[in-house]
């Protein structure tokens, strides 16, 4: 699709997409993609609302026709008898199944998901046909690895889902001395999970908070390895913000985390996969990695050529414009 964005879109998103105490993936997917649709030359309206509200009355304030899009979070308040006046498309970053989802996805002029493996998951659990934009990455210069890769790094909120519990109890089967792992993250989402992960956690692995910006940035320009372990993950953004710096990952095999790592051009792959919830299988691979020279060469040559092969946010932008565009058309010749 080659489309001219037609005019202006309703963003309907949570309230904490901008809050730098709560980063998370699916919020900086929302920002960048509104600020590149901006860009395109969009007039993008935003009406940011906490998750949980029932948001027949923000819809009821626009115009007949107006074109919407909505944040999955927020899809399931979404009231069905609202959605034939307006064009109505949402932002699917996971489905959960909750009450009301599959009525509100069906009633939609069309979903856009945010990672392949969410748009099959849509299609074999509802039946429903959805379009793709999976998140960009921003251009990295190259970390420079370390002599003995002793150096892991996890980015992600601590939440059951993302599986510090099994970091905890696979790091602990490793020799105390060797290494070191650093937590970034908000510890604030789940406060007795994340207790609880810090009490059982070894001596090496520390937990220093959520970071953005230029301090996320020298977070990753002082690992030699992410490290991935979550029980479920529709992308994992922090995998494509690794390799992008030539880093590789070792994460899990849980939805579309194999997608998101990829292949190199060679066919190789920039990283490891193990089963989710699986703490031996993930001490296996770390002791692979810390003590084989040879097999966290081959890694980082292969993180090397994946790099290359990333693709920036404005892709994203474009394919979630030409999305927006098609139901504003279609629409706009059938009312």
């Amino acid at each position: 699709m080659n489309l001219s964005p037609p005019g202006g879109v309703h963003v309907i998103v949570p309230d904490e997409i901008d809050d730098p105490s709560a980063p998370s993936g699916g919020n900086a997917y929302d920002r960048r993609v509104f600020d590149g649709l901006a860009a395109l030359g969009w007039a993008v309206r935003e009406h940011p609302v906490p998750v949980g509200t029932a948001l027949g009355p923000v819809l009821d304030t626009l115009p007949d026709g107006a074109l919407v899009l909505v944040d999955g979070l927020l899809a399931t308040s979404v009231p069905v008898d609202r959605v034939g006046r307006l064009r109505l498309v949402v932002l699917v970053h996971m489905i959960f199944g909750g009450p009301g989802e599959r009525e509100v996805l069906a009633a939609a002029d069309a979903l856009l998901t945010t990672s392949e493996w969410s748009r099959r998951n849509v299609l074999d659990t509802y039946g429903l046909p959805a379009f793709v934009a999976a998140p960009g990455v921003e251009p990295q210069p190259v970390t420079p690895p370390g002599a003995t890769g002793s150096r892991l790094l996890c980015v992600a909120a601590v939440l059951p889902h993302k599986g510090h519990d099994v970091l905890a109890k696979a790091l602990a089967m490793l020799p105390e001395a060797g290494w070191t792992c650093v937590c970034v993250g908000s510890l604030s989402r789940a406060p007795e999970f994340a207790s609880d992960v810090r009490a059982g956690a070894p001596a090496g692995m520390r937990f220093v908070g959520p970071r953005t910006g230029a301090d996320l940035d020298a977070a990753y320009a002082d690992a030699d390895l992410l490290v991935l372990p979550s029980r479920a993950d529709s992308y994992g953004m922090v995998v494509t913000e690794a390799l992008a710096r030539g880093i590789p990952v070792l994460t899990t095999t849980a939805q579309g985390l194999p997608d998101t790592l990829g292949r190199a051009p060679d066919g190789s792959r920039p990283g490891l996969l193990v089963p989710p919830d699986d703490p031996a299988a993930l001490a296996a691979a770390l002791r692979r990695w810390l003590t084989e020279p040879s097999a966290r060469d081959a890694l980082r040559a292969s993180a090397q050529l994946r790099r290359t092969t990333l693709t920036g946010w404005p892709v994203t932008a474009k394919l979630a414009s030409d999305v927006l565009s098609t139901v504003a058309m279609r629409e706009s010749t059938s009312r």
